[in-house]
């Protein structure tokens, strides 16, 4: 059966709540808010007021959790200043996950190439989530999406290193490529597992560079923004964003796409759906 994803290429924070109502689905109890707090100098991340209505509305708390490398965001004291600076502080209850160890260790019996994973601890707080994903290119894994944030967002500063390293931490800058991106679908099933699918999925395709928010130092938007896509599908929503951007006619596109490609981008939702926590089939719903 297809997947839902609603389309608008209306971008505000108005049309991101009212896609997410047109789900008519309530996310239980209490709710994390998975967001990318933004690494210092990056001028492409999604600010926090893009974000208030939708965040008002499901009335959850803001995590994140700490990096593998070095920068602003690699320990709590540094990562909770960052955002303050961002603003989120000043808008949302915010929490990081891994802020104190140990961290909570994830079975994943079906995974391709890890068999556990390692996430924030105080994620035992929450019966639910919401992933806000700003959709765009990424250094190492092509693109960025729901499915890295499922998977490198969600897990510690540990964690990270263990997926990028796909299963030795130690290898984390040197694992075979498709081992990485296999070991990022294998991630992301955990945690969709944890919360008994009862998560929301909301990616937006605005000032869409080729590097990651987590770039300090990053390229500007090289294609034209398509749109907000929300779906409860983490593997549809993924492929419909990159199913858009392989049907837009902007001047930029062929550079986001090169990114994609030459990191074999779409493996990452291969995988994921050879797990079968999702499918690449859907529907695309289109609201004005």
């Amino acid at each position: 059966m297809k997947a839902k994803v609603y389309f608008s290429r209306t971008i505000t924070p108005e049309k991101v709540l009212e896609l997410y109502q047109l789900l008519n689905v309530e996310l239980p109890g209490n709710v994390a808010i998975k967001v990318h707090s933004g690494e210092k100098g990056n001028q492409n991340f999604l600010k926090p007021d893009f974000w208030k209505p939708i965040v008002d509305h499901v009335k959850g708390t803001v995590v994140e959790c700490n990096t593998a490398y070095e920068g602003e965001r690699d320990t709590t004291k540094k990562h909770i200043k960052l955002f303050k600076d961002h603003g989120w502080s000043q808008l949302f209850p915010v929490e990081i996950l891994d802020a104190e160890g140990p961290d909570l260790k994830l079975e994943i019996p079906e995974g391709k190439r890890i068999k556990e994973n390692y996430v924030g601890k105080s994620i035992e707080k929450y019966d639910s989530m919401l992933v806000l994903s700003h959709f765009k290119g990424h250094p190492m894994g092509g693109y960025g999406g729901a499915l890295k944030q499922l998977s490198i967002g969600v897990a510690s500063s540990y964690g990270k290193a263990y997926i990028h390293g796909a299963g030795n931490p130690l290898n984390k800058w040197t694992a075979d490529h498709d081992a990485f991106l296999e070991s990022m679908a294998d991630a992301a099933k955990s945690v969709v597992d944890y919360f008994h699918g009862n998560i929301v999925y909301i990616n937006v395709m605005k000032n869409m560079s080729v590097d990651c928010d987590c770039c300090a130092v990053a390229e500007d938007p090289c294609i034209a923004d398509i749109g907000i896509l929300v779906s409860t599908d983490p593997i549809a929503i993924d492929q419909a964003c990159v199913d858009l951007v392989y049907a837009c006619s902007d001047p930029g596109r062929p550079h986001l796409i090169e990114r994609i490609e030459s990191r074999n981008g779409v493996h990452t939702i291969e995988a994921a759906c050879d797990l079968g926590y999702g499918t690449r089939e859907y529907e695309l719903i289109e609201v004005e």
